[in-house]
């Protein structure tokens, strides 16, 4: 019997409009939340992106503030920027897009991001909220699949939880995440001994390792929850390319209970989780009550 497909593009809208009311609840307040986001650079991946949060935190009722820098941007003119963003009230978010050309320094410049605007989550300060329970913003892409896990196990409570990565974006955040939810967790990754094996014992199995296809179906457990966090390009035949997860999907299909597919997983949650952690900075900041975002 072939897996539950995981719409995230589904889940991410429901997502997206429920921010859209929060955001429409603090207009009635007389406050536009506005999330700004800088670019250094070129990268077309990039660009598309950024394009897409500025459609996206505009249909939601929000200031999309756009900073777009030249490639040879220096460390100090970034450094500056966020700065100055840091102070403008106006500004309940602030996100840089990775990644950053080689001459500036992306840890100092999370670094230099007030924890209270940074929606990413990626401030060591936030990172350890994180880790000891406290309240804080949570990265984008691990949240995402939390709610994406919950769509089809709404309790985690005391499932094997195996995440494959141990990267400070997704691997480690997810493990958290999935740990305040009373899950089990073990974080592995590409030097695990027998990989296969412990996958093999999950019911939650999060891949995010970056490798194309590296988890195969064999490695899961039947009826066991796969999210798939990976997005790599393939190139074919002709020239033409293909997206693949980090799940071999067309096995993986086939034995998993539920599973999200690559394009349309988690990757449609990140931004609106994005959306979300800057509702949650916007009421934070003015000593709101917090927002909870349910899953869909």
């Amino acid at each position: 019997m072939s897996a539950t497909i995981i719409d995230g593009k589904a889940i991410a809208a429901s997502l997206r409009a429920r921010v859209a009311e929060a955001a429409a609840d603090l207009a009635a307040r007389g406050i536009v939340p506005g999330l700004a986001v800088i670019l250094v650079g070129e990268d077309p991946a990039s660009r598309v992106y950024v394009a897409s949060k500025k459609k996206m935190t505009a249909a939601a009722g929000m200031r999309s503030i756009d900073h777009t820098l030249p490639p040879d941007t220096t460390q100090e003119r970034l450094l500056a920027l966020i700065a100055e963003l840091n102070r403008d009230e106006g500004v309940d978010g602030i996100l840089v897009q990775l990644p950053l050309p080689p001459q500036i320094d992306a840890g100092q410049v999370l670094l230099a991001i007030d924890p209270a605007k940074d929606v990413d989550g990626f401030h060591p300060l936030n990172a350890g909220r994180l880790a000891t329970g406290e309240p804080g913003l949570v990265p984008c892409t691990p949240l995402g699949c939390v709610i994406l896990a919950k769509t089809v196990a709404p309790s985690l409570t005391g499932l094997n939880a195996v995440v494959v990565g141990r990267s400070n974006i997704v691997g480690k955040p997810v493990a958290q995440l999935l740990l305040a939810e009373s899950a089990t967790v073990t974080i592995a990754h590409s030097r695990t001994r027998d990989l296969p094996g412990l996958c093999r014992g999950a019911d939650l199995l999060v891949a995010a390792v970056g490798r194309p296809e590296m988890i195969r179906g064999d490695w899961i457990r039947p009826g066991a929850v796969v999210i798939d966090v990976g997005i790599n390009r393939l190139a074919g035949e002709g020239g033409t390319s293909r997206l693949v997860g980090d799940v071999a999907f067309a096995e993986a299909v086939e034995v998993a209970g539920a599973i999200t597919p690559v394009p349309g997983g988690v990757g449609p949650m990140t931004i609106a989780c994005l959306l979300a952690n800057t509702v949650r900075a916007a009421r934070a900041r003015r000593g709101l009550p917090e927002v909870i975002f349910e899953p869909a």
